[in-house]
């Protein structure tokens, strides 16, 4: 017969390495959990400010970022001409420590006048500190992606329709001839095209906010 074993947890009874190891762990595990708490605290804090805007803010802080956007990438204004919809998010807040997001909401453009407004939100892990802003326009060329994004619960980008993320490189080698794909996106900040950022894993639902 095998006798049950008992193991005591009593640091008393602890040998010195054993002690050493068990603080160890304590202390990792403590770490751990304030840098979580950091990361939410931070996103707490970008949706709350986020969460401020109104249909009429969203509405002309959208229309004065997509102006903008032309401005600098006449791309994107040739795009926005074979375009079915488009998404704007004119600002997209990131924080975090070491476990982070991003938050904003934006605006679904369909011609001239406003279809709906969304928010943008993703969450990352890895070596990162800080916080930053930019935001990004979506093109949804086809009704395949439009429909996609008015029928699913959510669209995760990456999952569904093919998202082109255009950076300077990009843009220079892109026409209307050559546009095969379902959407094409712009990251962008105040000094123009953002190359360090990827929206992939982003998920973007839709919201009601206040007129």
């Amino acid at each position: 017969m095998i006798q049950p074993q008992t193991f005591s947890s009593s640091p008393a009874k602890m040998s010195s390495p054993q002690r050493d190891r068990t603080m160890d762990t304590m202390r990792r595990t403590l770490y751990k959990f304030l840098l979580v708490a950091a990361a939410v605290l931070s996103l707490g804090a970008v949706g709350v400010q986020a969460n401020a805007a109104t249909a009429e803010d969203l509405n002309a802080e959208s229309a004065q970022a997509l102006q903008a956007l032309y401005k600098t990438n006449p791309a994107a204004e040739a795009i926005s001409k074979k375009a079915k919809a488009i998404l704007v998010f004119p600002k997209i807040l990131k924080a975090g420590l070491v476990f982070g997001g991003s938050y904003g909401e934006g605006v679904l453009m369909e011609g001239s006048h406003v279809a709906g407004y969304y928010n943008s939100v993703s969450a990352s892990w890895g070596w990162q500190a800080g916080a930053q802003s930019y935001g990004y326009v979506v093109f949804l060329m086809n009704n395949k992606a439009l429909h996609y994004l008015n029928e699913s619960k959510g669209w995760e980008i990456g999952v569904g329709p093919t998202v082109v993320v255009v950076d300077e490189g990009v843009g220079r080698n892109l026409s209307t001839s050559t546009l095969k794909n379902d959407a094409y996106a712009f990251i962008f900040d105040q000094q123009g095209l953002m190359v360090s950022l990827s929206i992939e894993g982003t998920k973007i639902s839709r919201i009601k906010v206040k007129h």
